[in-house]
């Protein structure tokens, strides 16, 4: 009798074991989602730029090395509240009603975080958030107020007082280890390990003024940063347009609208391009320690992933808000239609999945991540998203023949912030790029001159040459056109409801 329970009882713990075990390869993933702010491609090593000896990022390209890196992934306006509510609802800026920093999306509309609540995972929401309203679709919360500080942080958690009153500060804390140190609490002690989470970890950093934790203050100190080779002598003939030359902000001398050597501490009697070198050295050094601070931090994420079990079976995705000038074109910031701004780091790790070292050229829109993730998730993109998956990139499978063949772009906030960044929208293709800068607000004011660009991307990938006037190019710069116009048309981007920009785009068209 006694052999009997002893087997009985080998019997259920075995059927106990493969059930787990079965469950554990039926779930869907955990997704981790990584997002820094201003985090560009120039500063990885994986992405292979000037900055890459550095190696500023040795645990992030770690996760390129063992997933797959894709390399052209594009924001749709290249600034922090316009593309996280793309990302957050899939959604085209004039369908989400999110056009300028001023914008919000409400809980109702926080459709990534509802829909993969109904897909029955547990939603959290920790760092920058930036888009004003309670991130109430998310079961768990911890949110920078607006932009945060990047010491002694104050975020703002759920509780039983009405948003946004309960708070809570980490002391003695750089945001970077504190938003780290909140979602590793929430991975070890608050979840339902019963249920697949879905995590959004936001870092402020490396947002503007780039104040990094007191342990990197020497990192790079004896280091001269690689300069890109434009950085100097901008804007060079060829480059842009009388529509944005010498607009933009950058470190020469001279155009430095938004006073960043004066903010840096660089000696105001320096004459470029000796002014320009200064500037150039300190905003990068400042810019590279807070990188290094967040990959630090993104390999206690994934080694506290290891410590719980769960990093076979989490989906990790690391990406930036946008894209950013790092003295290119002697332009700091980002807002532009150019690829040092709209282009988006974007990293996939997930062994079970995605094939190690590999990458991908698909044209992505931020639009895609919300559909992407939810498809991932074994859940239905809702009709109301207007991006599309492309979990079969990450299959390995080939890019379907009705692929997008152009990507949109819009920047709205003209001439704003000391930035001076005039108005502009256009088309990206595998080639080319089209811009259109209509340069006004949206009433018609403060005008500046209006005007095209063009650049072939193969033949000139650094955008230094503006060919817009130039014959051998008729041809597609006619059917860019043509395809511009057509997108704003299927997006419902148009500027049907701004009649002062519609009479500027007819006398150009």
């Amino acid at each position: 009798m006694p052999h009997l329970k002893i087997q009985l009882l080998l019997f259920f713990i075995l059927i106990t074991y493969y059930s787990a075990v079965g469950f554990a390869e039926t779930r869907p993933p955990n997704i981790l989602f990584i997002m820094s702010d201003d985090h560009t491609t120039q500063a990885f090593g994986v992405y292979g730029s000037r900055l890459s000896k550095l190696n500023t990022t040795p645990h992030i390209d770690s996760l390129a090395k063992e997933g797959m890196r894709f390399d052209r992934v594009y924001c749709n306006n290249s600034i922090c509240t316009p593309s996280r509510a793309s990302i957050i609802t899939g959604q085209y800026p004039q369908t989400n009603g999110v056009l300028d920093l001023s914008g919000n999306i409400p809980p109702e509309r926080q459709y990534l975080a509802i829909e993969m609540g109904k897909a029955g995972y547990q939603t959290a929401m920790v760092g920058k958030w930036h888009l004003k309203k309670e991130p109430a679709s998310f079961e768990y919360y911890c949110v920078l107020p607006g932009q945060g500080k990047y010491f002694n942080p104050v975020f703002r958690v759920q509780g039983d007082k009405p948003w946004p009153r309960n708070t809570l500060q980490m002391k003695g804390k750089h945001s970077s280890d504190a938003i780290t140190d909140i979602s590793i609490d929430w991975l070890k002690r608050k979840r339902d390990r019963k249920r697949p989470f879905f995590l959004m970890h936001h870092y402020k950093a490396p947002h503007d003024m780039f104040v990094n934790a007191k342990r990197y203050d020497n990192y790079l100190a004896d280091v001269t940063i690689p300069e890109p080779d434009n950085l100097h002598g901008q804007p060079a003939k060829g480059f842009g347009s009388k529509a944005s030359r010498g607009y933009g902000s950058g470190l020469a001398k001279g155009h430095e609208s938004w006073r960043l050597g004066r903010k840096l501490g660089i000696d105001q009697s320096l004459k470029n391009p000796e002014y320009t070198k200064a500037v150039y050295q300190k905003y990068l050094k400042r810019y590279l320690r807070c990188v290094k601070g967040i990959d630090d931090n993104v390999k206690r994420l994934i080694d506290c992933l290891k410590e719980t079990n769960e990093l076979d079976n989490t989906l990790i995705i690391y990406t930036g808000d946008q894209g950013f000038f790092l003295g290119e074109h002697d332009l700091m910031d980002k807002r532009w239609i150019y690829e040092e701004a709209m282009r988006m780091p974007f990293i996939v790790y997930y062994p079970k999945m995605v094939k190690a070292g590999t990458t991908n050229d698909w044209l992505i829109s931020n639009t895609d991540f919300a559909p992407t993730i939810l498809e991932m998730a074994e859940r239905k993109i809702p009709s109301y998203m207007q991006g599309r998956s492309f979990l079969g990139a990450l299959k390995g499978e080939s890019k379907p023949q009705d692929w997008r063949k152009a990507l949109y772009y819009r920047y709205w906030m003209h001439m704003a912030h000391n930035l001076r960044v005039p108005a502009h929208f256009g088309i990206r293709t595998e080639q080319y790029k089209l811009a259109f800068f209509y340069g006004c607000n949206p009433n018609g004011s403060n005008k500046t001159p209006a005007g095209w660009e063009l650049y072939d991307l193969k033949k000139d990938p650094f955008e230094m040459k503006n060919v817009i006037s130039d014959s051998n190019y008729s041809k597609t710069l006619n059917d860019l056109q043509q395809q511009l116009w057509e997108v704003r048309e299927v997006l419902k981007e148009t500027d049907k409801n701004y009649p002062e920009i519609q009479k500027i785009i007819n006398q150009y068209k």
